[in-house]
């Protein structure tokens, strides 16, 4: 599985994260181009503990299924899933400003995220993760979102 601090992958999505505008059209789900870049920043402070983020009301069951699913499989992430409140920029999570600093936000929050040092939250979903999977987290986590937008 590819991971966030693998060699070359976070200038890889500097690289796309650069190519994102404000009218770059979505492929699927609700939100804009910029609603994106504040629910990926969102969910990357919530992780690093610098949000609060609810947890999900699963099983024991399954979470451990989705997050073997989701994070030791290639098998891609479903479309248009709700997310939690407190990450999405149509409920609670913040709202798109200047979209410029707000893309700058999210380059600025992958690299803090793959910092080797970093003491992760435990995700809403898949409860606590080891460093591995947090790094196949936030890989798999923008390269969906980017995919989205064809990025």
């Amino acid at each position: 599985m590819r991971a966030l601090d693998a060699p070359g992958v976070l200038e890889s999505f500097e690289r796309r994260l650069g190519t994102l505008t404000p009218q770059t059209p979505r492929r699927w789900g609700t939100m804009t181009s910029h609603e994106m870049l504040c629910h990926v920043s969102d969910s990357f402070r919530g992780m690093l503990r610098e949000r609060a983020v609810s947890r999900a009301p699963t099983s024991p069951v399954q979470r451990q299924l989705v997050r073997l699913i989701a994070l030791h499989t290639p098998v891609p992430w479903p479309r248009s899933v709700p997310t939690r409140p407190e990450v999405n920029p149509h409920d609670g999570g913040t709202k798109p400003e200047v979209f410029e600093s707000d893309r700058a936000r999210v380059a600025d929050l992958m690299h803090r995220f793959a910092q080797p040092d970093v003491a992760y939250a435990e995700h809403p979903m898949f409860g606590a993760l080891s460093r591995r999977e947090w790094m196949i987290w936030g890989y798999r986590h923008l390269d969906h979102h980017f995919r989205q937008f064809g990025i």
